[in-house]
């Protein structure tokens, strides 16, 4: 344990003034993710039947806790289908939009840590550019500090990157799950109370276009 904490502060300690940032960037981006992924935990519920479904509808205190709320919520003081549906836009105004903030927040810190690596390099370059241009007896170990320098923050950069971009595409694709889960939702709970409200059950019937009936023309003699 000595051990890989001595490498681990070496490594830092070789980075630059960059793994600080980096450091900081690490722990907001992996904190958005955990909270985002928790927030998105529906994955047993969104792969529910439409049976299943139906009866939460039905009977929303028999639905799982996480899911119990929203569908009390789609179906409390309704008067229409209408009604419903604006409940369901609602929710996907306010879920859905503040979801896709997030995601799109992890994304951009996600592009983020390689460039704070690539800016590591940089600066790791400019030093060992300015130690050959100096030269003298401590100028090889300036290169070799910036070598170090320049790739340790890139190494970093990309290792940060990676584990948040792997929970981003699932935060992702869990984000589509819920939205679908959303419409299906919608679409039982809809069928549920049409024949209710009487919303869109009415039959209707193709009126039979009568044919115009031909216009008698008549011309008046001509005059001899």
């Amino acid at each position: 344990m000595n051990a890989l904490f001595h490498e681990m502060w070496h490594t830092w300690a070789n980075g630059g003034l960059v793994m600080a940032a980096m450091a900081l960037l690490a722990v907001v981006m992996y904190a958005i993710a955990i909270q985002l992924l928790m927030k998105l935990s529906y994955r047993g519920l969104t792969k529910a039947s439409d049976a299943v479904l139906r009866s939460w509808v039905v009977q929303p205190a028999q639905a799982p806790e996480r899911i119990r709320e929203l569908i009390r919520y789609t179906q409390d003081e309704i008067h229409s289908v209408r009604d419903v549906e604006g409940r369901f836009r609602e929710v996907e105004a306010t879920q859905v939009t503040e979801i896709d903030r997030r995601v799109t927040f992890l994304n951009v810190l996600v592009i983020s840590a390689p460039l704070f690596g690539l800016l590591g390099t940089v600066l790791g370059m400019l030093l060992t550019f300015k130690a050959i241009g100096v030269g003298g007896g401590s100028a090889s170990e300036i290169i070799a500090k910036g070598i170090s320098e320049a790739l340790v923050a890139t190494q970093t950069g990309m290792m940060v990157a990676i584990p948040g971009l792997i929970m981003a595409t699932i935060a992702k694709r869990r984000r589509h799950e819920y939205v679908a889960f959303l419409a299906r939702l919608e679409g039982i709970t809809l069928r549920h109370f049409r024949p209710e409200f009487g919303g869109m059950t009415r039959i209707f019937t193709r009126k039979e276009v009568q044919a115009a009936e031909p216009k008698v023309v008549t011309t008046e003699p001509a005059l001899a």
